[in-house]
């Protein structure tokens, strides 16, 4: 077996990593604006795809995996992991695809096939309207349903092609944006329309599938988001009680056994205070947030997706310990915005601390750019419970340096170090409801990054001057706060 890996950034460089573990030979692809990314150096093999759009282009990585004799293609996430047609053109070229079947990702991937899906179960869907080409039909739905609501992209998750709407007059815009989004992140400019539910937690659920059966891995809370996308995840939900972890659990394997569902996907619920919880979508592809999984129960979930895809059995569901918590750093800055940032990294070190797991697709020298998603890296930490784990993910957050671009990382420790992060009160709304005060860097902090920046560069000095543009320490307001 040899497998092409069709994605790029830190879930290449992850799956790369299970590949060379397992003894299977890996080929990487590469857009031009990738031709020096990290994980061209994990794989046996490179593959060019040209243009940015590269990795939306199904016949060029197909074409790519027959060139270079791969006999099978992981996807990753995003891009078209969940794109049926892309499971059929590699099925039609001889090409093992690892992940569900196009059917089942038909009945699940697909948001309004979902839906339809879980009621056929019994599951309790989030009130709206699955049908949803036109405005009138989401002024129609929205009416219905009342205000607010969700405009949805109906073939794709993580976020894009979402956004909130709370009056009739603003429906047309919404509609217009979210379309936009969906059809340049997935292909597909299909919407739905769902009630927005709030307070509430999110609470997504695990699974395994072969086909037949279906496993639960347990649940990870994810309601810490900002524009609909997660920022910090965890395992387990302290938010919930088992009741309702048990009906999760048990709702989401009967979700999976219902659509045959093979590989790794999750299953995603919204959790109102009283407990009640309602079918949100499924993922039908690994999640960004799958190392909190693994780290709780031992498991390497890409390699039980090769597993499955050769015809392997499912593992048996190992019994969690501990707690995970998650925290994704992106290039953005979250006090304008959550601007998203670009340009190079001068200088990047990893901290090396136990119970920490670091997921990373950067280097010093790599160029950010605005092609993709912000993300640049996953720090996940375990602990014996879940205030160790937090004081360890803080700890090495704060003994993270990286400098070039604006990133994430002092708004993460704000956030962990919250009366409510610490209490577990935390909602899908904390993140835009709480007001954030800017971090100031302390001198020291700030004196020892200029001097990493300028032994980066090659300078005699201490100090990084006014002519480095590329440092963010250099445009300081001389107390520690950096200029917009």
């Amino acid at each position: 077996m040899k497998v092409l890996v069709a994605n790029r950034g830190e879930i290449a460089v992850r799956i790369l990593a299970t590949l060379r573990e397992m003894g299977i030979p890996s080929v990487a692809v590469h857009t031009e604006a990738d031709r020096d990314a990290p994980h061209l150096e994990r794989a046996d093999e490179v593959a060019a795809l040209g243009p940015v759009s590269g990795y939306l282009d199904a016949a060029a990585l197909v074409a790519a995996a027959r060139a270079h004799g791969a006999d099978a293609i992981h996807p990753g996430y995003g891009f078209l992991s969940q794109s049926p047609a892309f499971a059929e053109a590699c099925a039609k070229a001889g090409v093992l695809f690892i992940g569900p079947s196009a059917a089942a990702m038909r009945v699940l991937g697909d948001k309004r096939g979902a839906r339809g899906a879980a009621e056929a179960c019994g599951l309790p869907v989030v009130p709206g309207a699955s049908t949803c080409d036109t405005v009138d039909e989401a002024r129609r739905a929205a009416a219905a349903v009342g205000y607010p609501i969700l405009i949805k992209a109906a073939g794709g998750g993580g976020g894009k092609g979402m956004r909130r709407v709370d009056a009739e007059g603003e429906i047309a815009a919404a509609f217009a944006a979210a379309g936009r989004e969906a059809l340049a992140a997935f292909a597909d400019g299909r919407l739905l329309v769902e009630k927005c539910i709030a307070p509430a937690r999110h609470v997504e659920v695990q699974i395994l599938g072969d086909g037949k059966e279906a496993v639960a891995l347990g649940e990870r809370e994810c309601s810490l988001q900002r524009r609909y996308q997660k920022v910090v995840e965890e395992a387990p939900s302290i938010g919930i009680g088992d009741a309702t972890r048990q009906a999760l659990l048990a709702d989401a394997a009967r979700l999976a056994r219902h659509a045959r569902y093979a590989s790794a996907g999750t299953v995603e619920f919204l959790v109102g205070p009283d407990g009640s919880h309602y079918f949100l979508e499924v993922n039908t592809r690994l999640q960004v947030e799958h190392p909190v999984t693994e780290m709780l129960t031992g498991l390497d979930l890409v390699a039980a997706q090769v597993i499955v895809a050769q015809g392997g059995a499912l593992p048996a569901p190992p019994a969690p310990r501990g707690h995970a918590i998650e925290a994704r750093l992106y290039a953005e800055d979250p006090h304008r915005g959550y601007l998203p940032s670009s340009g190079p990294i001068v200088a990047l070190e990893w901290p090396h601390h136990p119970g920490l797991r670091i997921d990373a697709g950067i280097r010093a020298g790599s160029e950010v750019r605005p092609d993709f998603d912000p993300l640049l890296a996953k720090l996940i930490a375990f602990g014996s419970d879940r205030e160790q784990a937090r004081r360890r993910l803080v700890e090495g957050l704060r003994d993270t340096t990286l400098l070039g671009v604006v990133t994430n990382q002092a708004f993460l420790i704000q956030v962990l170090e919250s009366d409510d992060f610490r209490a577990g009160s935390t909602f899908t709304t904390t993140l835009e409801t709480t007001r954030w005060p800017e971090p100031v860097v302390p001198p020291e902090a700030l004196a020892a990054a200029r001097r990493a920046l300028a032994a980066t560069a090659g300078t005699d000095g201490g100090e990084a001057g006014p002519s480095d543009r590329h440092s963010p320490w250099s445009g300081g307001d001389g107390a520690g706060r950096l200029r917009p």
